[in-house]
């Protein structure tokens, strides 16, 4: 365990003393169907979290119902400055099981990747989980809720849609584009 809190130690402190203290995002692996529990203890131990959600209609034998599942299962996104103390309370909270990154330590995730979900998300833009995505056109988009937001132009279906892709861990969302005007970026 020692070692483990050296190299930890060496990671945040090669990061730069300025650098180490202001709060950066970073992805968190849940266990399955622990995402919502996660995020409001997060939160309740006063650690600013996300989690994208989305409706979606489900069907029992007895009724309907919309019921909110994470975009990204099993991922929570953090912001916290990154220190070993912070690392080590949020790798303490009950459903949580390691960081996404290189040895489980973590990488920071650009905040631009963080606010186009957010953007997506309080807009209330219908969205699907997408396959990730490397290559591709960037595009923007001109005009409407969504403008300026960034991403990856697919064809789905037939459908123009922008893909909003979060690099760390490899997962993306889908919003329809049809109507919108994009330009590459």
């Amino acid at each position: 365990m020692a070692c483990l809190q050296a190299t930890t130690a060496d990671f945040f402190q090669a990061a730069g003393t300025a650098e180490a203290h202001e709060p950066m995002w970073f992805a968190v692996q849940t266990k399955p169907r622990h995402e919502k529990k996660a995020t409001a203890e997060l939160q309740e131990k006063g650690i600013g979290a996300f989690l994208p959600l989305r409706s979606e209609k489900r069907q029992w034998s007895d009724r309907q119902r919309v019921v909110e599942l994470p975009l990204f299962p099993q991922y929570v996104f953090v912001r916290i400055a990154p220190s070993l103390n912070t690392r080590v309370v949020v790798l303490r909270t009950n459903g949580i099981t390691n960081f996404v990154g290189m040895r489980g330590m973590g990488m920071a995730i650009p905040d631009e990747q963080i606010e186009r979900i957010q953007t997506v998300v309080a807009r209330g833009i219908p969205v699907s989980p997408h396959s990730f995505l490397n290559v591709g056109e960037r595009v923007r988009i001109r005009g409407g809720a969504l403008d300026g937001l960034q991403g990856i132009l697919t064809a789905v279906n037939g459908d123009r849609t922008l893909v909003v892709s979060v690099e760390l861990i490899q997962r993306s969302l889908a919003v329809r584009i049809a109507g919108f005007t994009v330009e590459p970026v």
